[in-house]
């Protein structure tokens, strides 16, 4: 019995096969003194016996090990892992097993089965602290349990630079679905154990680059089918006696703010007011009445009607003075109507019109794709998909925003379980080559099958039984006690706003002709959101030599 071990970078996707993937070892890595920086060790342990598997103990040696996060690269099944139409940039388009929670290894143990290949994910963080610059070695040591015996071990050495990335200028939400936490952890809206879970995927989110959070004043009215209803998560109370008009009760969103405040999220985003592809009617909204909570808006709701105008007409002006008391105008924004179409604009405008003079001042964001629906002035800061982003930057649309889901499944980034990793590190590269404010995706944490019929067991089923490519749900996985567990691609892309940041550093201590000339350089074309080095030795190459320039210019 041996045992084969190697280290590489995060960019491989080290799938559970006998026959050696192929990959490259590496044996340097260089960071920025508060930056996260991810690797993985290749193993296998090669035996003739029939023992199904063993237990193996990992050590870690070196000056920085306190701050290495060890992890197993899990394996999880995806039955629809892409479309039927697809580009030549896929690992597979067979359903499979695909490598993807990166699991807790309590006491330091794991399993393996013989003959088989897997990794360990390890992370340098330094968390809230800068690291001591300077290089370091890391050793990874493997023993078996039961005989005691060392098995390998496998080193590399870790460059730490004396500079720090700046701030993240990127606002960045991936949609937090608060709905599908009480329902995957079969726990009650607002117990207390719910608003544990809150706070623990809200700090793994902040941990991966995330500032701007979804917040549901009322249920979202987000993938539900017509007629549907997902389970209620209205943060805003409303009540309304006979006769009277209606009353809110801010309480629960108070204490939302305020959790999500202390975990590092600076902006809100309040849920939409109108429904999905089109704007026709109402969200969710639950009202008391006598004593009695029920429905009250709804899709049975016209959006254009009086009774949800006169609604809207008391609560926008009760909850923007609301924001504004607590200094949030410039830091909480609102939606209209999520992914509207041509043949939606009309109902678009009327539910924009109706809207704007009521949120006077705050600002106003939609994920669209048809630039028409800015040239007329309907959305102020509009959330392009990248697949349809050209128009928007070639009328140089200011403060532009983008995004990408389950339908931007040719050439562009994207992080489906099916793609290889550097397909999802490359957005850092286009965010800064295009100057883009924001970027937005609907799926931190979507448990439920397409249009919210089930409620899903995500390590089971990662493809919303059928309705998305595994990978455009969600990228972190309920854990016990109520704590996420981070997925493989939820970690690149935390590298890839990093690169982001890193690029934005140099250019300080250079010039952003001096960056575009290099990035240009290195990548043998002119990047653009469907035209980009289809290799991870790009973006490695890459980040290495901008920490290389960074080190020399400001030492």
């Amino acid at each position: 019995m041996n045992l084969s071990l190697s280290f590489t970078h995060s960019l491989e996707k080290i799938f559970h096969q006998r026959s050696r993937p192929d990959f490259i070892s590496i044996k340097h890595l260089s960071l920025l003194n508060n930056e996260s920086i991810s690797f993985q060790c290749v193993y296998c342990l090669h035996k003739e016996d029939d023992e199904p598997r063993r237990k193996l103990r990992f050590e870690i040696q070196g000056t920085l090990s306190e701050n290495i996060s060890v992890r197993q690269v899990r394996h999880v099944p995806s039955l629809f892992p892409c479309y039927q139409t697809v580009d030549d940039d896929y690992l597979t388009v067979e359903p499979g097993l695909f490598p993807d929670p990166l699991m807790p290894l309590p006491n330091n143990t794991f399993f393996v089965n013989g003959n088989y290949y897997g990794s360990l994910w390890l992370t340098l963080s330094p968390e809230n602290e800068t690291l001591p610059a300077g290089n370091s070695a890391v050793c990874l040591r493997i023993i078996d349990v039961e005989s005691g015996k060392t098995l390998g071990d496998a080193s590399l050495s870790l460059d730490v630079l004396p500079q720090a990335l700046p701030a993240q200028t990127l606002l960045h939400t991936e949609w937090f679905h608060a709905d599908c936490l009480a329902d995957v952890y079969r726990i009650a809206v607002f117990s207390p154990e719910w608003w544990l879970a809150v706070r623990n995927f809200v700090r793994c989110a902040v941990r991966n680059g995330v500032n701007m959070l979804l917040t549901p004043v009322f249920t979202p009215p987000l993938d539900t089918a017509i007629g549907g209803e997902r389970t209620t998560v209205q943060l805003v109370g409303v009540s309304q006696e006979v006769g009277e008009g209606y009353r809110f009760d801010f309480t629960q969103l108070e204490k939302w703010v305020e959790l999500c405040q202390e975990e590092g999220i600076t902006t809100f985003e309040i849920s939409h007011l109108f429904t999905q592809w089109g704007a026709n009617h109402a969200p969710k909204i639950t009202v008391e009445r006598e004593g009695r909570l029920s429905r009250a808006f709804g899709w049975e709701t016209d959006a254009q009607g009086p009774e949800y105008r006169d609604f809207l007409q008391a609560f926008l002006p009760a909850l923007c003075d609301w924001l504004r008391e607590r200094g949030l105008q410039k830091h909480a924004w609102f939606h209209v109507s999520d992914e509207p179409k041509m043949e939606d604009i009309d109902a678009y405008r009327r539910a924009s019109e109706l809207i704007r003079p009521l949120i006077k001042g705050f600002p106003v964001l939609d994920a669209l794709s048809d630039y028409e629906f800015y040239q007329q002035g309907l959305v102020q800061n509009p959330v392009t998909a990248s697949d349809h982003i050209e128009p928007f930057l070639q009328h140089k649309v200011p403060d532009l925003w983008t995004y990408y889901c389950c339908v931007q499944k040719l050439d562009v980034a994207n992080r489906f379980f099916s793609m290889p990793s550097y397909r999802n590190r490359i957005l850092g590269v286009q965010l800064y080559l295009y100057s883009i404010t924001g970027f937005l995706h609907w799926g931190f944490n979507f448990y439920n099958s397409g249009h919210s019929l089930e409620h899903l067991d995500p390590f089971a089923i990662t493809d919303g039984q059928g309705a998305f490519p595994s990978g455009d749900l969600f990228v972190v996985y309920p854990g016990e006690d109520y704590q996420p567990i981070e997925s493989l691609r939820l970690v690149v892309l935390r590298e890839a706003l990093q690169d982001l940041r890193a690029l934005q550093l140099l250019e300080t201590v250079t010039s952003r002709e001096e960056v575009e000339a290099l990035i240009e350089r290195m990548a043998g074309m002119r990047i653009t959101f469907k035209h980009y080095p289809r290799q991870a030795n790009f973006l490695l190459g890459l980040r290495s030599e901008v920490n290389s320039m960074i080190k020399k210019t400001l030492s």
